[in-house]
């Protein structure tokens, strides 16, 4: 006499029911991007990664919520928290930065302020830039590769640095520091700050030929 021995009902409906749960690739790459953003602390064009981490850390959250089979609540909350502190304070800082970076009595000038007219691109140097012939400014450059420690070029970006090309014209100034100022060797690529006289005077420079903007430097970081 043989018997069948039959799985609940419930049991069975159970296991139709099953199904395999995964993690979703929003919450992940949301919450990577909440903690990259904390690099919004050094630069504002990296806003661009806690936004990205609150738009995928909120469309998985949604997408989560809908479908029972996708795990990463957590991984999607994290992100877009991460994502909004890192932002607010990034921002907080670096406009902290720059509004107390200028030292006192000295006015905050850019590189855009010493390129020529477009409608007169021949006029060297451009009324723009001798308006600031003798006043005490403040400038951020790159400094450009050399062995000195008390003179060097400074450079609108560090591109030409880096590949050996010869910047343009109104894009160096002369900078010389005075004591006990000293650039330091290795020369370090990172951007640097700068406040002292300005003068615009035509000078042949040993290493980099013609210059025409100088910087008697008095602040250097």
């Amino acid at each position: 006499m043989s018997t069948t021995v039959q799985a609940p009902e419930a049991e069975i409906s159970r296991e139709e029911d099953f199904q395999p749960r995964v993690m979703s690739l929003r919450a992940v790459v949301s919450f990577i991007l909440g903690l990259l953003s904390v690099l919004c602390f050094f630069s504002t064009t990296m806003a661009v990664l806690p936004l990205g981490g609150i738009v995928l850390g909120v469309l998985a959250w949604r997408q989560i919520r809908r479908s029972p089979e996708l795990l990463g609540l957590p991984f999607a909350g994290l992100g877009v928290i991460l994502s909004v502190v890192f932002w607010a304070g990034g921002w907080s800082y670096l406009s902290w930065v720059y509004l107390t970076e200028v030292p006192e009595g000295y006015m905050r000038i850019s590189y855009a302020q010493l390129q020529p007219d477009p409608l007169h691109p021949d006029q060297l140097p451009p009324q723009s830039a001798l308006a600031l012939d003798g006043k005490k400014v403040f400038i951020k450059g790159y400094v450009y590769p050399t062995s000195r420690t008390k003179e060097f070029i400074l450079c609108r970006d560090n591109g030409d640095c880096c590949f050996g090309g010869q910047p343009k014209l109104t894009d160096m100034i002369y900078v010389k520091l005075k004591d006990p100022l000293r650039l330091e060797q290795p020369i370090s690529p990172r951007l640097r700050k700068l406040a002292g006289t300005f003068r615009v005077q035509v000078a042949q420079h040993e290493d980099r030929g013609l210059v025409i903007y100088h910087l008697e430097a008095d602040h250097f970081e």
